[in-house]
């Protein structure tokens, strides 16, 4: 099947080979070959992180334009989300949920660890969701049409980062009904504030949210949430200022610290979903307090098909405002320089095609 992207979203990931340039590009480089940086990101970005040109972006809202015979529920004109990570939905993987690893196109990848759009050619020659035409494999699996009430530039982040919040707070809330709710934000911008708002329409006895940039806070505020700004040293502990403990914990500043204090910060049984990237080899974990309070770490890709069609009807149900979050939208046409831009979520769109 082919469709053609008319919404793309900048994943919280994609400011990482963005911003990532001169000095920076070097000593990550120099991390890479000194095995600081653990070897399994190479298999994702290449030992040269991010080495262009390659086509960039892997959240994308598209409209069907050509069916192949083997399609069976879509039709050309359908409007529908593309998920990031490509998956043929049959396989022992898929079935278990785990799309982001599927067993048909995973050991087919040059880095044998991911298939999907965006992350150049060692996650596959899947291109980027900027683009007039993208191909996508086993259609009736992986594209969900989105509901008619909801707006597109609504849900334009759906195929990776809004679903990914939903799956770190959904499903805990599901198991603790109406359970506290710690969100610890900054590296995974997007994610933290969309798993704020989330968690306060799912009926979270409280949700608070930490984090230091004020325009986080102030939006976190705006879905509901009780906001505390803390220090842009990461690497300092915040358990000093998190005074309660949470069913649920949704770990979304990509750093280690951030991780040892959310599990420390549950309460017996609780559950803690890190939605950021932990590069180094040394990522130390309270093993001990885990043990002492029963608690679960999820971590890992986001596996979002499975998720995608409970949250965009509990979008549809509720009007959540995800777009909220977006704070820059831009034209098709200036996807270069808004791409680039120092701010928590881009988005580009232009006009559907008259089908």
């Amino acid at each position: 099947m082919l469709v053609r992207p008319f919404v793309a979203s900048r994943c919280d990931g994609d400011v990482l080979p963005l911003h990532l340039h001169g000095v920076k590009h070097k000593a990550m480089h120099a991390a890479m070959k000194s095995g600081v940086v653990d070897p399994v990101v190479a298999n994702i970005i290449g030992t040269n992180p991010f080495e262009g040109p390659f086509g960039i972006g892997h959240e994308a809202i598209a409209q069907v334009t050509a069916v192949g015979d083997a399609v069976a529920n879509l039709r050309v004109g359908d409007v529908v989300v593309v998920p990031w990570a490509v998956s043929c939905g049959a396989c022992y993987e898929c079935k278990l949920g785990l799309t982001a690893k599927c067993s048909t196109f995973v050991p087919t990848s040059p880095g044998q660890t991911l298939s999907c759009y965006g992350f150049g050619p060692m996650s596959g020659s899947w291109g980027g969701v900027i683009a007039d035409t993208l191909r996508i494999p086993f259609a009736d699996h992986m594209l969900v049409t989105i509901p008619d009430a909801v707006d597109p530039l609504r849900v334009a982040s759906a195929g990776d980062n809004l679903t990914d919040a939903w799956r770190g707070v959904a499903p805990a809330l599901e198991q603790r009904p109406g359970g506290r709710v710690l969100v610890i934000g900054g590296g995974a911008q997007s994610i933290g504030l969309y798993a704020a708002g989330f968690a306060v329409l799912l009926g979270a006895e409280r949700v608070d949210y930490f984090d230091d940039r004020d325009a986080r806070l102030d939006l976190a505020a705006s879905f509901g949430a009780t906001v505390h700004k803390v220090s842009k040293k990461r690497s300092k502990s915040l358990l000093p200022v998190i005074t309660d403990r949470y069913d649920v914990a949704v770990e979304a500043s990509s750093t280690g610290q951030g991780l040892r204090d959310a599990l420390r910060a549950l309460r017996p049984g609780g559950i803690c979903t890190g939605n950021g990237y932990y590069l180094g080899t040394g990522t130390l974990l309270p093993v001990m307090d885990m043990y002492a309070t029963s608690a679960t770490l999820q971590v890992g890709v986001s596996h979002i098909r499975p998720h995608l069609p409970a949250m965009l009807d509990f979008i549809a149900e509720t009007g959540f405002e995800a777009e909220r979050v977006t704070s820059l939208l831009a034209d098709w046409e200036d996807a270069v320089e808004a791409y680039a831009a120092h701010t928590t979520k881009v988005v580009l769109h232009r006009e559907p095609l008259t089908l």
